[in-house]
């Protein structure tokens, strides 16, 4: 298996996890104040990371020159900014114009990892980018309606996103992936843990408290994959499988709210499938 290839399986498994956090934590957003939420989600994140690191024998506080700590630190600050910016983007304006502006992530990566770490990036894979991105416009359709001050603050979520995934490229192959996740999860979940204070909590119930956990779970995949992707192969072959994550969601929409995509979405996901075939099929045949 090419590095490509690893890649491109770990942003799905990264998008996919992302997707299934995304839906139970939405399932919790009628029980749980959102930082409270996100700050106990981020405690057994943790718990978990550090299982997966006793298990796997690793060092708690691997050696780490002054390069990748300030990296370790900007990657964890990209991320909370990243959540604050597309979470509250997310709540004050329509879920379809807010995926919209973040399905603009795997054209501003590839081009900040060509700008950045000198990656290549060909026209025919920024073309399957961009192609891609056309499937996705026909699936959340945003309307102009609702682009409002809080686009901007979407659009910092993606500037965030996309600082954390070049930064994750520039932290050492040394570092351990499980360190870099376990970093990220203290990170977020301390600013939250911070900001729950100023919100007046609420008592878990056993079904709560499970759909948090069942959370927990799904987001230490997407950490772990998230990083994983962005150190193998090439940025410009990575990116588009960011995509992934749409049809997840629309998968998951059929199965647990019973909403059925129309023609124009089923076209779009089917452009984001073709897009992806591609890509799996030129790097096969360049490999």
């Amino acid at each position: 298996m090419t590095p490509n290839t690893r890649g491109a399986l770990f942003m799905i498994g990264s998008m996919c996890a992302f997707t299934f956090n995304d839906a139970l934590m939405k399932m919790l957003s009628g029980n749980l104040p959102l930082a409270q939420a996100v700050f106990l989600r981020g405690v057994v994140t943790s718990l978990l990371i550090l299982a997966l690191i006793r298990a796997r024998r690793l060092p708690l506080r691997p050696r780490l020159d002054g390069r990748d700590r300030w990296f370790l630190i900007l990657r964890s600050a990209a991320e909370v900014g990243a959540a604050y910016f597309f979470l509250t983007a997310l709540f004050n304006m329509p879920i379809a114009n807010a995926s919209a502006i973040l399905q603009a992530l795997p054209l501003s990566v590839t081009l900040a990892g060509a700008l950045f770490l000198g990656q290549p990036v060909g026209w025919r894979r920024l073309s399957a980018i961009t192609v891609g991105f056309a499937g996705v416009m026909l699936i959340v359709r945003p309307g102009l309606e609702g682009f409002t001050v809080f686009s901007l603050y979407a659009l910092a979520s993606v500037v965030c996103v996309t600082a954390r995934d070049i930064l994750s490229r520039m932290i050492s192959a040394t570092v351990p992936t499980l360190t870099v996740a376990l970093v990220n999860a203290v990170w977020v979940g301390g600013a939250f843990g911070i900001a729950s204070l100023f919100t007046d909590w609420q008592p878990l119930d056993p079904v709560t408290a499970v759909t948090l956990c069942g959370a927990s779970v799904f987001l230490v995949g997407g950490y772990f994959f998230a990083v994983a992707a962005m150190r193998s192969g090439e940025i410009a072959v990575v990116a588009p499988f960011r995509y992934t994550s749409l049809l997840a969601a629309m998968i998951l929409g059929i199965v647990l709210f019973s909403e059925v995509p129309d023609t124009l979405t089923l076209a779009g996901a089917a452009i984001v499938v073709a897009t992806g075939l591609y890509t799996f099929w030129r790097e096969r045949k360049l490999a």
